[in-house]
């Protein structure tokens, strides 16, 4: 708003020159003259003066009224625009899977929304193809997860390897595959359960799609929700299928890790940052992935990537 409005507005709300001046740090001199120039700017008296202060006139009750008006709208406007610069310049929008949440970026968005309250957090958790397909849409600037190798030709995706996973098979208290160490064949005899399998939809991603197709597989249960997944095994014999980056996280679900035997080839998968290429270069994003190599290297998630 107008430096003279503003001044204007201290002195009718003050209702005296004297405390308006010591609320702007002004002189009374100077604020005097400035209201005066007003006065005659608008070629009207906006104040009645007397020796206990001033007093707004019909002409000063109406600037007054307008005035307060547009400062509203100028402190609206000044608001929405800092959130506006909040949200281009430090807003983010991640995919992840649970363990990645779990593990980096919880800690990671917290800290991001205390340093900018007012910029817009968006997080997707889901499987990998679902972060692809938001990906790709431009709903997410990159996600966290395992690679996808079956990428169909032309989808041009970046991929930053962090390390690699691998698969752990964890089951209730007082399961029959924790009495000693087993092998895959073993457990696969017993149901098995998997957080967040491929939509239909999203096959159209990948070559070769029943690989991804979890009715294939033959788990007894999968669903979106790993809290789902938790409960059917707590109240079952079967067995979840998970990174064993969350070994910990499940052993306080009061869940235990089904030991495997020496020979068993259990499955890995190289985990990394997925970005679309014209998007990596974007200061924001780059920042973003500064943080997530930061945090995993110091956490040591993941062991070293081999090609």
């Amino acid at each position: 708003m107008d430096r003279a409005l503003e001044q204007f507005v201290a002195v009718a709300e003050a209702g005296s020159l004297m405390a308006a001046a010591e609320k702007l740090r002004l002189s009374q001199p100077t604020l005097s003259y400035n209201i005066k120039r007003l006065e005659e700017t608008m070629g009207v008296k906006l104040f009645l003066r007397s020796a206990r202060g001033v007093q707004l006139t019909t002409y000063g009750e109406t600037l007054y009224n307008t005035a307060v008006v547009i400062g509203r709208l100028h402190s609206n406007a000044l608001t929405t625009i800092a959130r506006q610069k909040a949200e281009l310049e430090e807003g983010i929008s991640i995919g992840t899977g649970y363990s990645t949440w779990f593990l980096i970026l919880r800690d990671y968005v917290v800290e991001h929304f205390k340093a900018h309250p007012d910029a817009p957090i968006n997080l997707s958790i889901g499987n990998m193809m679902r972060c692809m397909d938001q990906l790709l849409a431009g709903d997410i600037s990159l996600f966290i997860g395992h690679r996808i190798d079956q990428l169909k030709e032309g989808i041009a995706v970046d991929f930053i390897p962090i390390g690699h996973a691998m698969d752990g098979y964890f089951v209730r208290q007082g399961h029959p595959l924790l009495a000693a160490p087993r092998s895959l064949e073993e457990i696969h005899a017993c149901p098995t359960t998997m957080a967040y399998p491929v939509d239909v939809s999203q096959k159209r991603l990948v070559t070769g799609s029943e690989l991804y197709d979890a009715s294939r597989l033959g788990h007894a249960f999968t669903s979106n929700s790993l809290e789902a997944c938790l409960e059917f095994v707590h109240a079952t014999d079967a067995v979840l299928i998970h990174s064993t980056v969350l070994s910990g996280y499940f052993g306080d679900q009061g869940l235990g890790q089904v030991e495997l035997r020496p020979e068993s080839d259990v499955k890995r998968a190289v985990m990394g940052i997925h970005v679309l290429p014209e998007r990596r270069g974007n200061p924001k994003v780059q920042a973003c992935i500064r943080a997530i190599l930061e945090r995993a290297e110091k956490l040591q998630l993941f062991p070293p990537y081999e090609v």
